[in-house]
């Protein structure tokens, strides 16, 4: 394994009654883009206030490049981070701005203006130094934050939600650059969000939070098709949650039985017949047909209940025959709902989701989300130079 640049152990941060971050474990290694992936209130904000340095641990160890940093002042921790608002200095040209790290470390005034001019070409903003911040757009503003926190080589890049203030199509843009820019400068990166595209689209790894708790951490891949939790399998895209009682068939393969009496073919399982199981079954892996097809490990005759045009795809919210409800992805032109409807899908599209907690938080999850049997959770996803 690579040698970690940054690495949390057992942090735990409470505010008053409310405890914001319990026991999260994990590192970063060398030249890594790991995402901290929540929902507001997780805790992902107060484990990177934390590691630069604005908050303290009420218990656990943060180690930087092998020493522990726990009471290094953050101008110290050798790290670079950029703000959600940016936190630009309105008085200052973007060269100034970007110069600000280097004019506190004493930096000569030739080896500084080479250092700028090399970072403005990285992120393209050559033609942009003579500007104040009120003269540029958010994006732009966005790369001259960036350009500041790496203008001095830190061992440690901390990105807060720095996208969220910008339109849907330039986070899309922007969000490339930055994948990028940290992949060309080999910069160990941790990237707060409670995006989960962005978090799919940059990282080595995601790591998710529920809670306060680290509930999976593991490359996108990974976490999105065998999520640890229904949470996971929720929050990283979408997922209908099915949960029912194993029983076995003479078929050899286990069937899910739903209490609404719907019976359900699934892969190979590792608990008993007879147990409770719940299963995470992506909305992209379910098709819908005009008519009953000729096979299938999986066909039921559903009613259309609702249907949305996404542009690309078309969303179809659907009941099976004793009335679970399904959300299906359909590619391709709207279907002819006058039709009679059928749903289909492979057994092992159905992903088991785990039952007991396992022993590491930092590989799978705390707790797990208890759902209604049958239940449905579709989702539609200090100064930059100076700490």
């Amino acid at each position: 394994m690579a040698e970690a640049a940054i690495a949390a152990r057992d942090l735990v941060k409470s505010f008053g009654d409310v405890q914001a971050v319990s026991d999260v474990s994990f590192s970063v290694e060398k030249g890594e883009l790991i995402s901290l992936l929540g929902p507001s209130g997780c805790g992902k904000t107060t484990v990177l206030r934390m590691i630069s340095g604005f908050l303290k641990p009420d218990s656990g160890a943060l180690v930087l490049d092998g020493r522990e940093i726990n009471h290094v002042p953050p101008h110290r921790r050798g790290t670079g981070m950029v703000y959600q608002n940016y936190a630009l200095f309105p008085h200052m040209t973007v060269f100034e701005n970007i110069a600000f790290g280097l004019k506190m470390r004493r930096m000569g005034r030739a080896d500084l203006r080479t250092r700028v001019e090399q970072v403005l070409e990285r992120t393209r903003l050559q033609t942009l130094a003579d500007r104040m911040p009120a003269q540029l757009s958010g994006g732009q503003q966005q790369r001259v934050a960036l350009a500041r926190a790496v203008v001095f080589e830190p061992a440690l890049l901390l990105l807060d939600e720095p996208l969220s203030n910008l339109d849907a199509k330039l986070r899309a843009s922007v969000r490339l650059e930055i994948r990028q820019l940290q992949q060309a400068l080999n910069i160990t990166t941790l990237f707060v969000t409670h995006d989960q595209e962005e978090a799919l689209t940059m990282s080595d790894r995601i790591a998710i939070m529920n809670g306060g708790h680290l509930e999976q951490i593991g490359r996108p891949a990974d976490v999105y098709d065998h999520p640890a939790s229904a949470f996971v399998a929720d929050f990283v895209g979408a997922a209908n949650i099915l949960a029912g009682r194993v029983v076995g068939t003479s078929s050899g393969w286990p069937e899910l039985h739903l209490p609404s009496g719907c019976r359900v073919s699934i892969g190979p399982v590792s608990c008993p017949e007879g147990e409770e199981l719940s299963i995470a079954l992506r909305p992209e892996r379910v098709t819908l047909h005009e008519g009953q097809p000729a096979d299938g490990d999986n066909v039921f005759p559903v009613t259309v209940e609702h249907s949305e045009y996404t542009g690309a795809t078309m969303r179809y919210r659907v009941r099976l025959p004793h009335g679970d409800p399904l959300v299906i992805q359909h590619f391709g032109s709207p279907l002819n709902l006058a039709s009679d409807m059928f749903a289909s899908w492979c057994r092992h599209a159905c992903v088991n989701l785990p039952t007991s907690v396992p022993a590491s938080r930092a590989s799978a999850h705390e707790e797990r989300l208890v759902v209604p049997h049958g239940g449905l959770q579709p989702s539609l996803g200090n100064l930059n130079g100076g700490s």
